[in-house]
C-alpha cells in the first residue's frame, strides 16, 4: 500500500538526501557573539600579549596581557581563562577572567563565570550563581563631566540673606516667654 513509488530511484545514488527545511538550526554556544565576524581563540591556544582589533573576539584557550576591542564584543567562554585587563564594548563572561573589566555598553557575568577585578561599565548583570570579587563602578568619569558641564551652563543662585544679627547694646531683655493661642 505505501510502496507505490518503490521503483521510483534518484538518478544519482551518492547524492546525499535532501534536508529537511522545517529542521532545527544548530543553537550556537553560549560564548558565540550574537552578530558579526568574529575571532577565535580555541580552547588549546594560549595567548602572551596585547590583543587588538576590528573583530569581535571568543576566547575559549588562556590568554595573558591584555584585550582592547574598542566598539566589539569579547566573550570569554566556559573554558576560557584570561589574565588581563579587558576593555570592549560589550563584555560577556562564562569562563575565568583575572584582571579589570571595562565595558562601554555592557558586562555580562554568567552562572558558569568567574572574575576577579574591577567592573566600570554602564550595565552589569551577574546571573545567579556567578562568582565575582572586586568593585563594580556603574557611573564613569564621563557621568562626572557631564554633570559638571551641566552645574556650569546654569547661573548661579542667590545666596540666601543672612538675618542681621541680634544687637545686645538694648536695655531690655528678650521676651522669652511662651504663649498658647
Amino acid at each position: 500500500m505505501f510502496d507505490k513509488h518503490k521503483g521510483n530511484k534518484p538518478q544519482n545514488d551518492s547524492a546525499p538526501p535532501p534536508v529537511a527545511s522545517h529542521s532545527a538550526p544548530a543553537t550556537p554556544t553560549p560564548s558565540a557573539p550574537a552578530a558579526g565576524k568574529a575571532a577565535v581563540i580555541g580552547p588549546g591556544i594560549i595567548v602572551k600579549g596585547d590583543i587588538s582589533g576590528t573583530d569581535n573576539l571568543v576566547i575559549e584557550g588562556k590568554v595573558t596581557g591584555s584585550v582592547k576591542l574598542a566598539s566589539h564584543e569579547v566573550s570569554v567562554g566556559p573554558s576560557g581563562e584570561v589574565n588581563a585587563d579587558v576593555a570592549a564594548r560589550l563584555i560577556r563572561i562564562a569562563g575565568k577572567v583575572h584582571g579589570d573589566i571595562e565595558a562601554d555598553e555592557r558586562v555580562v557575568i554568567s552562572k558558569t563565570g568567574n572574575v576577579r577585578g574591577n567592573i566600570t561599565a554602564p550595565r552589569v548583570m551577574l546571573e545567579d550563581g556567578a562568582i565575582f570579587k572586586g568593585s563594580i563602578d556603574m557611573d564613569p568619569g564621563d557621568a562626572a563631566v557631564v554633570k559638571s558641564a551641566v552645574a556650569q551652563s546654569r547661573p548661579a543662585a542667590k545666596p540666601a540673606p543672612v538675618p542681621e544679627a541680634v544687637s545686645d547694646t538694648s536695655d531690655k531683655a528678650p521676651d522669652l516667654s511662651l504663649k498658647s493661642g
